[in-house]
């Protein structure tokens, strides 16, 4: 956002910029130009002053006019007088040319001064002005013509523009990067709402802190009632939850009890079927908690705490397993997540794991590719290939000899998927299955700038 600010900034000043040198170059030409045609229009009276007609009828100067340049051979400066088609008197610096006397403007009576370009001596570019006058005691018209080399007007010219070049050049970096300091100073407050979501994503914060200019603040609030109100549905769904998994074992209860009383065939099936009822219960349950959880903001959980409590449990409930385990990363191991959630699919992971190792159940945590991976490895029997897509089948149990329900490796893989992750098995280098279990790490949270 703050470079497309900055980037239109920067265009709408550079096309001004343009515009506005363009219109004070043409302006500045059209005054140097009647500043240049006003001295050489003062010339010319003043030649015109210096001239009159003597006792014998000629033509004739009473003084010199007073320009040094008029007398230098070819100096670019020339004046001229002429009648008709010949030449009565003209500039020293003229020598053996003349100027182009074009057309009297003004017919038999005196003219207002023209003004023109012409090419002079040596093919030189002109500036001139003439007029068409009479002077008395004689019945000739005089055409009087000044001339001066324009390269003084495209001197002048180039002079000014790459003055004015500069300074609008340095006048745009000076507005661009005053637009630049107002686009960041004026963006800051947003990225410190950017840097408190972050931190709220990563459980770092529950809610927006600070103060917020008034433009921002109800965005601010939003957000506060937003993320409010989202604690509360997922409050409100874990309650549900919980209550419905109180209502529903008592009624399971009671009919176990009762069918553990009586004896027949009937009484096996009600056995049976509540035992299933029982296992689609504690699934669905578990599904229920864990979508309204993944997506919760600030979910957060520490991977060292949650392994350790699991291995001292597991090593009690089997105490002829050696489980190791492996915590590299220490201080980057956090699960995007719930805690019961993390601890659900380990738990199920490593007690697989410990019901089928013969002596050594290992576990390796560790960051690989942005994401956070539960190794677990077991030196029993193993599966063969088409096996490990079976077991993770709801209600699948390839040896019923052990106890279990058949539901652990579809409630990990569910729960798994509802973060986004995957859980995978595969053979391990000790001889037996190796579980890898993907999740999404928690992410660390830029510090909100002031």
């Amino acid at each position: 956002m703050a470079l497309r600010l900055i980037a239109g900034a920067g265009l709408w000043i550079a096309a001004a910029l343009v515009v506005g040198g363009l219109l004070l170059s043409a302006l500045f030409r059209d005054y140097v130009v009647r500043s240049f045609d006003a001295h050489l229009t003062v010339l010319l009276e003043s030649l015109i002053a210096v001239t009159e007609i003597d006792e014998e009828g000629r033509l004739v100067l009473t003084r010199p006019i007073g320009e040094p340049r008029f007398d230098q051979v070819y100096s670019g400066w020339y004046w001229q007088i002429s009648a008709g088609n010949e030449i009565l008197l003209q500039s020293r610096s003229l020598w053996d040319q003349t100027l182009p006397r074009g057309l009297s403007p003004d017919g038999e009576f005196d003219g207002p001064v023209s003004r023109s370009d012409i090419r002079g001596p040596e093919g030189l570019s002109l500036r001139a002005v003439a007029r068409t006058i009479s002077l008395p005691g004689s019945a000739d018209r005089f055409r009087y013509q000044v001339a001066a080399d324009d390269r003084e007007i495209g001197d002048e010219m180039r002079a000014f523009n790459e003055a004015l070049t500069w300074s609008l050049s340095a006048l745009g970096f000076g507005l661009l990067a005053a637009v630049f300091i107002q686009v960041r100073y004026g963006l800051r407050p947003l990225r410190r709402v950017g840097a408190g979501i972050a931190a709220i994503r990563s459980g770092q914060a529950t809610r927006l802190e600070g103060s917020f200019p008034s433009e921002i603040n109800p965005l601010s609030d939003e957000i506060n009632v937003l993320l409010e109100h989202n604690a509360a549905v997922v409050e409100r769904a874990r309650a549900h939850v919980s209550n419905l998994a109180h209502a529903l074992k008592t009624p399971l209860s009671i009919l176990t009890n009762d069918a553990d009383r009586a004896t027949g065939p009937f009484a096996d099936t009600v056995q049976r079927q509540v035992g299933v009822m029982r296992r689609q219960v504690d699934h669905y349950l578990a599904r229920a908690r864990t979508a309204a959880t993944s997506e919760l903001l600030g979910a957060r959980t520490a991977v060292p705490p949650v392994v350790n409590d699991l291995c001292r449990t597991l090593g009690r409930m089997y105490p002829g397993r050696n489980i190791q385990v492996d915590l590299s990363e220490r201080r980057a191991l956090q699960f995007r997540g719930e805690r019961q959630d993390l601890e659900e699919m380990l738990g199920n992971l490593l007690d697989n794991a410990c019901k089928w190792a013969k002596s050594q159940v290992r576990l390796t945590v560790f960051l690989k590719s942005g994401y956070l991976v539960f190794k677990i490895e077991d030196d029993g029997p193993g599966l063969a290939d088409d096996q490990r897509a079976a077991v993770f089948r709801r209600g699948k149990r390839l040896d019923e000899t052990v106890p279990g329900n058949g539901l652990g490796l579809a409630i990990v893989r569910e729960i798994a998927e509802l973060y986004n992750g995957e859980v995978a098995l595969e053979r391990a280098p000790m001889g037996g299955l190796c579980a890898l279990l993907v999740l999404p790490p928690a992410e660390s949270a830029p510090a909100a700038r002031a």
